[in-house]
């Protein structure tokens, strides 16, 4: 059974973008879509190792939404985690996500709960970015 840690307000997130939170020692990239569909993945690329995906740019790819790499533009699926230009040694880690009384809620297992530590905060001054566009300064 799932624990639903609380991350950030939902306002905290532009519309069609992204933002990282930071869950115990790890970082999670969290996406919405018009503040109706929200989706939660490692924030940490596979390609290069690097935690840049929340600033990656969101779309949809045959229907399913994607999360673009800003460095390197390889494509990753929102629901499976799948790389979706076939490497399948590169796949993202996918969460649940909820959104409750305009909080964000990410669903962790219990068996990551301990891996990662139970305390939960903010990254300092939550990532946020327009799709496409750069980040507020």
């Amino acid at each position: 059974m799932k624990t639903w840690i609380p991350v950030a307000q939902a306002n905290e997130f532009m519309p069609s973008g992204g933002g990282c939170v930071l869950i115990g020692n790890k970082q999670i990239a969290i996406f919405n879509f018009n503040k109706t569909e929200w989706y939660a993945v490692q924030n940490r690329c596979p390609h290069r190792q690097q935690m840049v995906l929340s600033r990656g740019i969101i779309g949809s790819q045959q229907g399913e939404h994607k999360v673009t790499c800003p460095l390197h533009k390889n494509s990753y699926s929102l629901v499976t985690g799948e790389h979706l230009g076939g490497h399948t040694h590169w796949k993202l880690e996918t969460y649940a996500v909820k959104v409750e009384a305009g909080m964000v809620y990410v669903g962790i297992e219990p068996m990551e709960l301990k891996e990662w530590q139970l305390e939960t905060q903010s990254l300092p001054g939550i990532s946020h970015h327009n799709m496409g566009g750069s980040p507020p300064g």
